[in-house]
Formats: C-alpha cells, structure tokens, sequence
C-alpha cells in the first residue's frame, strides 16, 4: 500500500509539472488540468471501489502553506524602486477598489435576497472578491515584463487586503472607534514585527555555515506567520515585506546599516533561497489544487440553483474591474482577463464558522467561480497570444 501511494503521489505530481512547462505555451492554466486531474483520480477511486480516508482536513494546512510560499516567491521577484511607484499605486488602486465595490455590491445582494445580516453577507462576499496569485502569478510568465509585474503586486496586495478586510469584517461584532483603532495598532504591530524578523533572518541567512541553511529560514518564516495568526496580526504582510526586502538588497545599499548584512555576498544566498522557495511552492501548490479536484463532486459543479448566482458575480467582477483598468489608464488586453479566483477564497470560505455562513455561499458557488474566472483567464491569455503573433 504504501509503495502504490508513492507512485500514485510521484506520478501526479510529475504530471503537475508537465501542466506547469506546458501551461506558457498552451495557455492552459495548470490549474484547470490540475483541478481535473484530481476529480479524475476521484472517479478512478470510486469506480474500482478503492476505500480512500476523508482527506478535507488537510486541504486547509496545504493551502495555508501555500499561500505564504506563493506571496513569498512573488514578492522575491518584485524590484522596488522609484521607477516602479506609478506601477505600485496603479496595481494597488486596481487590486483596492474593485475588491471593495464588489464586496458592498454581493453583500447587498446576499442581504436583500437572502435577509441574511448585512455582516455576515459581507463576510461571505469578501471569499469571491480576491484575486488569487497562486493561480494569476504563475500564469503571467510569457506576458511583457510590465503586465507580469503588475499581476504580481496586483495579486500579493489583493491577497492581502483581503485578508485583511475579511478579518476585521469576521472578527469584529460592532466597528466603531474601537475596532478602527485595534486595527491600526495590528497593522502597526505587525510592521514593527516584520522589520525585526526581516532583519533577524537576513543576518541568519548570511551567517550560517551549516549546509542545512534554506529550511529553517522558511519554517521560521512559516512560524512567524502562524504565531501571528493567533494573535489575529496580518502576517502576509510579513511575509509580503520580508521578500520584498530580501529580493531588493542592491537597492538598499544606501542605508549604511544594509552593509553590516554583506549584502554582495547575501545576495548570492538569496538567489539559492529563491530557487528553493519556488520548487517548494510549485510542490505544495500541486498538491494543494489536486486534493481540492479531488474532493469536488460531480453535483456540486453542475449545481444550477448557484450557477445564475456564479455567472453574475463574474459578470461583475470582469466588469468592475475593467472600469478601474479604464480609470488607472492602463489596457485592457490581457490585464481585464487575469482575475481568477482560487486558493485564498478557499481558504476564506473554509474559515468561515457555521455561526456566520449563509446558505446561498456554498462550496457549489466557489468552485463554479473559481472554475469560470480561470477558463475566462486561459481565453484571455490565448487571445492575448494570438495578437501578439499577428
């Protein structure tokens, strides 16, 4: 049994990476082959009566370590400098508004159509409003240099004003001046937080001689961010901050306290640990997105009393988020396309306790989103291709 799992995870997770070489060039996004993949493997189980234990609560542990791998390896990649605040503040106005008008906009919705309270319509609709850069991040890798960095600050900062939204809507029962002001001390506290720890593993990173030396930089990175979820801090922006700094130490050469980090010979560690963060990313990524496949069920796709309900919140997202495009002066094609919804609205939705859960925001509803929002993604990119080629 055990030798028949090894070569059952081995071969699925060689067909993920066939899905990742391949997705540039077919503008598949190996989400979608990955999420088939897996109900596949489901069907295959039922069909010769194979007895598989429930795996749904795993499903929540891949996707957190996920998330915090897929902002981290994003973030790596970003270059901060001055030419690049036009291209900040425009993929943060387009990461902002649309989340928050889409928001206000399904809450209402939820509320008037289904007398559900205004809070917790609105902690249901934050799930659907988010981009999710393990999908968008690495589906923009042949696109021009300027729209794949947008997609990766768009998608890191809609990640993490999600999160941030959707906390403070989940874990506040008034908002007054109270809740305002504990939230500014989190964000404050969280910052103060990121610095230390930033500095703490960049001079770690440097000085360990091991030739273990990349493991337990992440399994901290990993710690740190799990301890301040407990404390209800928003540790992507930990984790946002953390690579953006490692990424960008050629940058920071100004400051002369940057030079007790060596930064030359840090900067050759740093390359090493991306390359690490990637594969490692790419690997819980995959499992992630084949487990979820696998525990879709056949009815909950076809599911039409939410399917009116998923076509029209991707009407409205394509359509909010064109209008931002429009106002932030930037082009349509392929930028309007790349929206997708998927392991941080999982994750959102999962987290949402029965106290707060309203009926017509179902596991039917998230999966059809995520489903449309990624084929919407692949047209987009495929026409995209085609253009660029005329």
């Amino acid at each position: 049994m055990t030798i028949t799992i090894i070569i059952t995870i081995c071969t699925l997770l060689l067909l993920a990476y066939v899905f990742e070489r391949t997705s540039s060039k077919t503008k598949v996004p190996a989400v979608i082959l990955l999420l088939l993949l897996g109900f596949f493997v489901r069907q295959l189980t039922t069909f010769f009566e194979i007895s598989i234990p429930d795996l749904t609560p795993i499903l929540p542990f891949f996707g957190t370590v996920g998330l915090i791998l897929i902002v981290l390896e994003g973030s790596l990649e970003l270059e901060f400098n001055k030419s690049k605040t036009p291209l900040i503040k425009k993929s943060f106005l387009v990461s902002l508004f649309p989340l928050l008008a889409l928001a206000f906009l399904l809450s209402f919705l939820f509320h008037h159509y289904g007398q559900f309270s205004f809070k917790d319509s609105l902690t249901n609709a934050v799930p659907l409003c988010i981009i999710s850069s393990a999908i968008a991040i690495p589906s923009v890798k042949s696109l021009t240099s300027f729209n794949k960095e947008f997609i990766i600050y768009e998608s890191s900062l809609s990640d993490i004003i999600g999160v941030l939204f959707f906390n403070f809507i989940a874990l506040n029962d008034s908002f007054g001046f109270s809740s305002f002001g504990y939230f500014g001390l989190q964000l404050i506290a969280i910052t103060v937080i990121s610095f230390v720890a930033t500095i703490g593993l960049a001079f770690m990173l440097n000085k360990i001689d091991h030739h273990i030396k990349f493991a337990p930089i992440i399994l901290l990175v990993i710690l740190i961010y799990a301890v301040s979820k407990v404390y209800h801090l928003p540790g992507l922006i930990f984790i946002f901050l953390f690579g953006l700094f490692m990424g960008n130490l050629d940058e920071l050469k100004q400051f002369k306290w940057i030079e007790k980090l060596k930064p030359e010979e840090l900067n050759t560690e740093v390359n090493k640990f991306k390359e690490l963060t990637t594969e490692a990313a790419f690997l819980v990524r995959s499992l992630f997105f084949l487990l979820f496949g696998y525990l879709i069920q056949t009815e909950e796709i076809l599911n039409t009393d939410t399917l009116i309900w998923a076509v029209g919140i991707v009407t409205a997202i394509y359509i909010f988020r064109a209008i931002q495009l429009k106002i932030s002066k930037l082009s349509l094609s392929p930028l309007l396309f790349i929206a997708p919804r998927g392991l941080i609205t999982i994750l959102l939705f999962l987290t949402i306790g029965p106290e707060q859960s309203i009926s017509l925001v179902n596991k039917s509803l998230i999966i059809q989103v995520i489903i449309l929002t990624a084929l919407i993604m692949m047209l987009g990119l495929m026409t995209n291709r085609k253009q660029q080629q005329e």
